[in-house]
C-alpha cells in the first residue's frame, strides 16, 4: 500500500460524501483496515456518525413532540446531511457547530 497519511484523493472524498447521507457507509468505513488508516476518510466517517446520530434524535423529538406529524418533514430534514457531504466531497475537514468539537475533544477524529 502506498502513503497512508498522502494528500486526499479522489477516492477518500467520495467515501467521504457518501457517509453523511448513508450512515452505514460510515460504519463501513470505519471497518475496512485501507479506509480507516486514512486521517480524511477517519475523520469524515466519524463525524458523519455522530452527526446522523445527532439528526435522528432530532427527528424522534421533533415527531414526538408534534405527535407524529413531524415525520413528514423527514425527507426535509435529511437534506440537511447534503451540506456536509458535498463539503467534503470538495475536499474540505467540514467544521459542524458543536460535533467536530465533541469528536476531536473525545479523541475520535
Amino acid at each position: 500500500m502506498s502513503d497512508q497519511t498522502g494528500s486526499v484523493t479522489s477516492d477518500d472524498r467520495l467515501w467521504s460524501a457518501l457517509g453523511y447521507p448513508i450512515a452505514l457507509i460510515a460504519i463501513i468505513m470505519l471497518l475496512m483496515e485501507e479506509k480507516k488508516v486514512r486521517p480524511f476518510i477517519k475523520f469524515h466517517a466519524v463525524q458523519a456518525i455522530a452527526f446522523n446520530v445527532v439528526l435522528w434524535v432530532v427527528i424522534f423529538v421533533l415527531s414526538f413532540v408534534t405527535l407524529g406529524f413531524g415525520a413528514i418533514c423527514v425527507p426535509l430534514v435529511w437534506l440537511v446531511t447534503l451540506w456536509p457531504a458535498i463539503d467534503s466531497y470538495r475536499g474540505n475537514y467540514t467544521q459542524l457547530p458543536v460535533i467536530t468539537n465533541f469528536i476531536k475533544k473525545q479523541g475520535w477524529a
